[in-house]
């Protein structure tokens, strides 16, 4: 929580002087009161009343203020509402590496499911695009609020070929800020799992998308050690995830990085980035709510005490 005008609060700090003034003011005795002999008798025909009662109005004043003083500071609490005309573009890796299966049951495959995820998850409204990639861009989805043609392209996808980073982020970038600045709120979202071997150097890229204002989030997929055998040919290439070049691209672009070595662990990024990339953060005051109850509380104060005083002690 928040306040517009906080040095507000600082009135906080007289309430308990002003508690403590009235434990004092309670403790001393009546300037008009008269010796009686026979206390015991008296106590035994007098009804019975808690203490605490006569306090209570003075307590409920003293909230009272309190709320009244935290209305009058403004508070304001963050609250995520949906991005108007919010774009995000997937970039999937679909190089012979995503063939290994040291994320179950396949990299690709993996990935894909948690795609669907994210689908499942983004705000009514929010645009998603896709951009598949190996030795180049070969399938791209301008963002579109038919979230279904994302679906269908996920399934038409198949893993082979080299690594072509660079150039599938410059790809994204052309989709999801086609006229540059001024265009809503967009992201990407990069999954890889492995080094670039061809094309462009994606740090380029990650420049351009913080130019432009397109948080590249990345996750980098597998674990270390992983190899696998190309088809055909018997041979055996190593196949580890590059985090290092992950980590940079999201820090320089503004997004966030995820080193995923598990199906499980993917799907929860995806879910997570689905909820919070279509949304933004926005301020709402809340001061009607604490005047409310300083009110409420105020009234109640001033009914106890017109009951106290209206009838004998």
């Amino acid at each position: 929580m928040t306040f517009a005008t906080p040095g507000l609060l600082l009135g906080l700090l007289a309430l308990p002087l002003a508690v403590a003034l009235y434990w004092r003011r309670q403790a001393r005795p009546p300037r008009d009161a008269v010796r009686f002999p026979g206390v015991a008798t008296l106590a035994a025909v007098m009804p019975a009343r808690a203490a605490w009662r006569r306090h209570l109005p003075a307590a409920l004043f003293a909230l009272a203020l309190a709320g009244l003083l935290v209305a009058l500071a403004r508070p304001q609490r963050s609250v995520a509402v949906p991005a108007r005309q919010s774009s995000v573009v997937l970039v999937t890796d679909v190089s012979r590496s995503m063939l290994a299966d040291d994320v179950d049951p396949s990299r690709l495959d993996a990935a894909r499911r948690a795609a669907r995820r994210f689908l499942d998850r983004v705000p009514e409204g929010t645009r998603v695009g896709l951009v598949a990639f190996s030795g180049s861009p070969h399938t791209v989805v301008a963002p579109t609020e038919d979230l279904d043609v994302v679906r269908d392209q996920l399934g038409e996808l198949e893993a082979d070929g080299a690594t072509a980073t660079g150039d599938a982020l410059d790809a994204a970038l052309g989709v999801v800020r086609p006229g540059g600045r001024g265009r809503g709120a967009a992201a990407i979202v990069l999954l890889s799992d492995g080094k670039r071997t061809v094309g462009r150097d994606p740090v380029g890229a990650a420049h351009r998308a913080r130019r432009l204002g397109v948080p590249v989030y990345t996750i980098a997929l597998g674990e270390r050690g992983t190899s696998i055998v190309v088809p055909g040919t018997g041979v055996v290439i190593p196949v580890p995830p590059d985090p290092e070049s992950m980590r940079r691209i999201a820090a320089i672009s503004g997004g966030r990085f995820f080193s995923v070595d598990d199906a499980d662990r993917l799907n929860d990024v995806y879910e997570r980035l689905g909820t919070s990339l279509g949304t933004r953060t926005e301020r709402r005051e809340i001061t009607a709510a604490f005047a409310a109850a300083g009110a409420l509380l105020l009234l109640g104060a001033a009914a106890l005490s017109i009951g106290r005083f209206a009838r004998p002690a």
